[in-house]
């Protein structure tokens, strides 16, 4: 048997051992483990294609995270301030053009249809606290700003039937209340009609889509108010407040838009798809900003990414929020 045939080899003790065991010249005496484990290899590193994956997954969740929190804040907060700011300049520059007379006097202006989001109305119900500018036109974008007419119908205080749309619980909720109103509560709309008008309504029904409409005669003018019929932001429907004129029709021109032209987006709960485009630039632009602040987050540190990209993120994420409430129902 040689020695490479046993599992623990003796080596002589080589003269000038020291007490520890170890040569004055470096060497060890004694026996050793030839079978002693050698140090395995490092672990492995994450793949780069794992990295991709959980980088893209925190930037879709940065993304969303954002997002959510803009929407939020824009529906219960934003919007209100926005609307209330709107009507303050609106109201100011309402009674400007009615005490000059220059006040729209029907849906027509220069035999065209009066543009959207003119102003041309003061709608007052004292029993619900409510004094709003009404602008013309019913879609989502113009009903940011507060109540809207319906342009194929005449203005308020004319011959006919004069609808005016209003929101439930966004940008303010101008009419949020308006089906507790009792019959018989008063509702004011001032119009330029020659001089400063004012006409009274009188509450006559509260009523819901499908239900029967109460005639009014051909002599007979009627104003009514639509607005979301929900619960807690989820629209269930429409609901109509109907109110007949107090006194005589006031002499308004008929509207030149038809009823069966009114766009989509004008009808009661309906969507305004026009501007995904729009949405669209803002999504790519919140990516980009997310993809930004992850790439400086790893690279340059935590601190410098939230100075540098809290701010864009937060701007980004507002407009990317009110952008998505356009998409929401006009009455909502």
């Amino acid at each position: 048997m040689t020695m490479f045939d046993r599992q623990r080899v003796s080596l002589p003790t080589p003269s000038g051992v020291g007490h520890a065991g170890r040569s004055l010249h470096g060497g060890y005496a004694g026996t050793f483990d030839t079978d002693r484990s050698l140090p395995g290899p490092d672990p492995a590193p994450h793949s780069a294609r794992g990295d991709a994956v959980f980088s893209v997954v925190r930037v879709a969740l940065l993304m969303l995270g954002a997002l959510t929190i803009g929407v939020a804040l824009n529906l219960t907060l934003v919007s209100r301030l926005e609307q209330s700011a709107t009507q303050f300049k609106e109201l100011a520059q309402f009674r400007e053009t009615l005490a000059e007379g220059t006040g729209p006097l029907g849906p027509v202006l220069n035999h065209k249809p009066l543009p959207l989001g003119t102003p041309m109305a003061l709608l007052t119900i004292p029993s619900i606290g409510m004094k709003e500018v009404v602008d013309e036109g019913t879609n989502s974008e113009v009903l940011q700003a507060g109540p809207g007419h319906l342009p194929s119908t005449i203005f308020p205080g004319g011959l006919g039937t004069s609808v005016i749309y209003g929101r439930a619980s966004t940008y303010g909720g101008p009419f949020a209340r308006i089906a507790q109103l009792p019959r018989g509560a008063r509702i004011f709309v001032t119009v330029q009609d020659g001089p400063t008008n004012t006409v009274v309504f009188r509450v006559t029904d509260i009523r819901e889509a499908g239900q029967r409409i109460p005639p009014i005669g051909r002599s007979g003018a009627r104003l009514t108010l639509v607005t979301a019929q929900e619960s807690k932001f989820v629209p269930s429907g429409a609901v109509y407040v109907d109110a007949n004129i107090v006194g005589s029709p006031l002499p308004m021109p008929r509207p030149v838009v038809k009823a069966k032209r009114i766009p989509a987006d004008e009808l009661p709960l309906a969507l305004d798809t026009n501007d995904l485009w729009i949405l669209a630039l803002w999504t790519i632009a919140l990516a980009g900003a997310a993809a930004g602040a992850m790439w400086t987050w790893h690279r340059k540190g935590h601190a410098q990414a939230w100075i540098i990209f809290i701010g864009p993120l937060a701007l980004i994420g507002y407009f990317l929020a009110n952008q998505i409430s356009v998409l929401l129902p006009n009455l909502m």
